[in-house]
């Protein structure tokens, strides 16, 4: 969180996120990511960079799937989240 507000300090037009959920308890993790929602809700533009597909789904309106340095998929969150192969693939979801 204050890696995150030092950021906001000097009101960036783009806020760049790079795993901001490495690392912590779940807890504080579903906090964070409320604070990204709220963040995108107020009209901040963020890059956010996630392993946590779930939670970067959740909170973006747009994604990119990298693998192995490349680009395998793109679009609309909605999309991608409602995708089975998607789902199967990258949300641990048997669809």
């Amino acid at each position: 969180m204050l890696a995150i507000a030092r950021g906001l300090m000097a009101r960036p037009k783009l806020l760049l996120l790079d795993e901001p959920s490495l690392g912590l308890a779940p807890l504080v993790v579903r906090f964070i990511f409320e604070f990204i929602r709220k963040l995108r809700d107020e009209g901040q533009t963020i890059l956010l960079v996630e392993q946590n597909a779930r939670q970067a789904l959740a909170v973006s309106s747009y994604a990119y799937v990298i693998e192995r340095g490349r680009i395998v998929l793109q679009g609309q969150s909605d999309g991608l989240k409602s995708d089975p192969a998607i789902a199967r693939a990258y949300l641990g979801q048997i669809a």
